[in-house]
């Protein structure tokens, strides 16, 4: 069957099977390095991706569930000269550890931040709990999720932007 998605900004159509996971059509199929299969049971968080503004974990997500929809993985967020207020704030804070993990943590606070306006320590720990971190950095993780909320502005939300990399008001991509 055919799937028409957009992913990182771009209208895409895959043939899958139905039984296909989006993790694995975004890896394999979209050339989405950044989409990271840990556990494959959805436990790990490593898979995560923004589906129209919502975190969600790829690996339990068929890939016909994601026709007509916007998909935003850490490749669409920024770009190495232009990266994403979540991106520069794991660059800062050294939360990047081994990165295996990184990208779906960078994916789950992104749409938490597009999502609330202030949130205590306690909540950003709850929030980013159903990420894991095999490293254990999560103290620098959540040092830059703490920086990452107190540097964004409204020209940060790619989410609201439709993804595509930092979009077209900065002038670095496709928008």
């Amino acid at each position: 069957m055919k799937v028409r998605l957009t992913v990182n900004g771009e209208d895409r159509e895959v043939e899958v099977e139905p039984r296909r996971l989006l993790s694995d059509v975004l890896r394999h199929e979209l050339d989405c390095q950044g989409v990271h299969l840990g556990c494959e049971h959805g436990v790990c968080g490593a898979c995560t991706v923004i589906m129209d503004g919502v975190a969600v974990r790829s690996c339990l997500t068929l890939a016909p569930q994601a026709e007509g929809t916007t998909v935003l993985t850490t490749e669409g967020l920024g770009t190495p000269e232009h990266p994403s207020v979540v991106q520069r704030a794991f660059k800062t804070e050294h939360g990047l550890q081994c990165g295996f993990c990184t990208p779906g943590f960078v994916c789950a606070i992104t749409a938490m931040l597009d999502d609330v306006d202030e949130m205590d320590d306690g909540e950003l720990r709850e929030a980013l709990a159903g990420n894991i971190c095999r490293c254990t950095g999560y103290a620098n993780i959540v040092k830059a999720a703490r920086r990452a909320a107190a540097e964004r502005d409204e020209s940060d939300s790619v989410i609201r932007q439709g993804g595509g990399c930092c979009g077209e008001q900065r002038g670095c991509c496709n928008g």
